[in-house]
């Protein structure tokens, strides 16, 4: 079972506009509000609930905001065991205009050491295969939180976090999922193409993983390990909606690597989950019927490493 946990849920709050926001002026919405149950591990839980894996998601949940996120994943097909806390569940808007969009985030509601001792009380007594921490961090709490859950238990740890996050853990972790920002962030250097990013990537093993998956959005992606560098090109589909990309790549590979697939294989996997979600409006998981067919059509090759 893969466990998924949320430090930092939220409501995405979505609203359309006519017009640019001007200042002091009433900005009518032209389209009723949308309220969606938010947060990077509770998205990888969905995908992987959707590839058939099996999975709980947990995290730090406060307020009626959190209640909301409750009421919304009790028809999701996996369970949830979310650690309650005082402050209101963050809200995160997002206002779509002629011209674009603009999002507003909050930080979140702080949380303290006693909520992350009893959601290591839940993880300890789950005892899953694989437990990933996907998202920001709440104040309150640093990246010892994360550290804390990888010691705690003899499960492996995956991480999705912020580039400047990954460099900050301390434990031993299996597979780190950054977009290519991300890891340009955590080395300190510029990323220009497919090379750089493996080395990149194999620079970021020596921090502690086990496994590199980067995104490179439509460019594909690479994953990286003491043995083996591998680029796969995106599947060629007509892109849609590019909300959710990344974490059901993330998703896919670990489904794949939890049924004991290889790393070629479980690139192959994690490509062909995402180019079936790019392709598909909204933000719910689309059908995988045909994943295994799209699976064998993604082209995976070995990068050269340049040693210096």
């Amino acid at each position: 079972m893969i466990l998924t946990v949320t430090f930092n849920p939220a409501v995405d709050h979505t609203v359309r506009v006519e017009e640019t926001p001007q200042i002091g002026e009433v900005n009518r919405v032209v389209e009723g509000g949308r309220f969606d149950a938010g947060g990077k591990g509770i998205n990888v839980s969905q995908y992987l609930a959707a590839l058939g894996s099996d999975t709980v998601a947990t995290g730090l949940l406060g307020g009626f905001t959190g209640e909301y996120i409750r009421s919304e994943l009790a028809g999701e097909p996996f369970e949830t065991t979310f650690v309650d806390v005082p402050a209101p569940t963050r809200v995160n808007t997002t206002v779509l205009t002629a011209d674009g969009e603009y999002k507003f985030n909050e930080n979140g509601p702080k949380a303290t050491e006693a909520a992350v001792d009893e959601l290591l009380q839940w993880v300890e007594a789950l005892r899953p295969n694989r437990v990933a921490v996907a998202g920001s961090l709440p104040p309150g709490i640093g990246p010892d939180a994360i550290d804390r859950i990888a010691r705690a238990g003899p499960w492996k740890t995956d991480v999705d976090v912020g580039g400047e996050m990954l460099t900050m853990l301390a434990a031993d972790y299996d597979t780190c999922k950054p977009n290519e920002e991300e890891l340009a962030a955590a080395v300190g250097s510029a990323i220009d193409g497919v090379d750089e990013a493996v080395t990149a990537a194999r620079e970021l093993l020596d921090a502690g993983y086990e496994r590199v998956v980067t995104s490179l959005g439509s460019d594909g992606a690479v994953l990286v390990t003491e043995d083996v560098s591998l680029y796969a090109e995106a599947v060629e589909t007509e892109v849609i909606d590019t909300v959710g990309a990344g974490d059901s790549l993330f998703a896919g590979v670990l489904s794949a690597l939890e049924r004991g697939l290889n790393e070629r294989d479980a690139l192959k996997a994690g490509i062909a989950v995402a180019g079936r979600v790019v392709a598909t409006a909204g933000t719910s998981p689309p059908p995988f019927d045909d994943l295994q067919a799209l699976r064998e059509s993604v082209h995976v090759r070995s990068v050269p490493v340049t040693l210096d």
